[in-house]
């Protein structure tokens, strides 16, 4: 049975919009739209604000669900950019009740739950399940995950309530690239950046500046692997009970222990398949 396996769907979890993107406009399409340097300044603190806003919103929601379609390069020994996805239904009920059903581009099914008390991450394939008993809010545990089971959560940070406040210190510049009507609503495609990473998202014009897609660029990690991310199914105002953030153990579930492995900070997870 591969116990390794049981901490692992915990990566499907993905949190934090972190900041920042690097390559999106030159100076030269600048120039043909006619923009004066003064005028650039205004755009980059009026898509800041926009920004904020989104984070703000996403922060402050008391509930709220998304379905999450994800992708993360996987550097090989060798060089090579392997990608691997991934497919989740994230619940968040704060203060402290989370739920996220997750699917890996090889058909590995798991489930996280945590309730206020215990965090349950179930792998349905195996029909095993670990668990940690722990008093904490959902910012309380997503910290916990990151810095102690030392996870790693590429989207962590869009799910605490200080997401907003996260941003406006990291975020270095934000610019407007485009409109983009290739989602279910018209949105703003930003390009951000940060001294760590590089981030595009695009969020949904209107009164509910919800991002549709998000990419991440780790630009100080070796081969600058990338991770991106659609969004959609917003409800902020999805229909839970205490039962939603429960665990029953399927008949024939093993429980077993919590093993969180040793990386390197900030690396992407390997998948396995392909050279190491």
């Amino acid at each position: 049975m591969e116990i390794f396996g049981a901490w692992r769907i915990f990566l499907l979890f993905c949190l934090a919009l972190m900041a920042a993107l690097t390559t999106f406009f030159t100076p030269a399409a600048w120039s043909a739209e006619n923009a004066t340097a003064q005028g650039v300044a205004v755009q980059n603190q009026e898509f800041r604000a926009r920004l904020l806003d989104m984070a703000g919103l996403i922060g402050g929601a008391q509930a709220f669900s998304v379905t999450i379609r994800s992708g993360y390069d996987a550097i090989q020994a060798d060089g090579q950019r392997i990608e691997f996805g991934e497919k989740r239904r994230v619940t968040l009920q704060r203060p402290d009740r989370m739920r996220v059903e997750a699917e890996r581009s090889d058909g590995d099914r798991g489930l996280i739950l945590f309730d206020g008390k215990v965090l349950t991450a179930f792998k349905a394939d195996d029909n095993v399940f670990a668990q940690v008993d722990r008093n904490a809010t959902v910012d309380e545990m997503l910290v916990y995950m990151v810095r102690d089971l030392r996870l790693t959560l590429p989207l962590a940070r869009m799910f605490h309530t200080g997401f907003r406040g996260s941003l406006e210190k990291m975020v270095t510049l934000v610019s407007f690239v485009e409109e983009n009507f290739l989602f279910d609503v018209p949105t703003d495609h930003l390009a951000v950046r940060s001294e760590n990473v590089d981030l595009q998202v695009w969020v949904a014009q209107g009164e509910r500046p919800l991002p549709r897609r998000a990419v991440i660029t780790y630009k100080k990690e070796p081969g600058q692997p990338q991770f991106w991310a659609e969004l959609s199914d917003w409800d902020l105002s999805p229909a839970v009970t205490d039962a939603s953030f429960s665990f029953t153990p399927p008949a024939g579930a093993e429980k077993i222990p919590l093993l969180a492995p040793a990386r390197k900070k900030g690396a992407l997870p390997m998948q396995e398949g392909g050279a190491q």
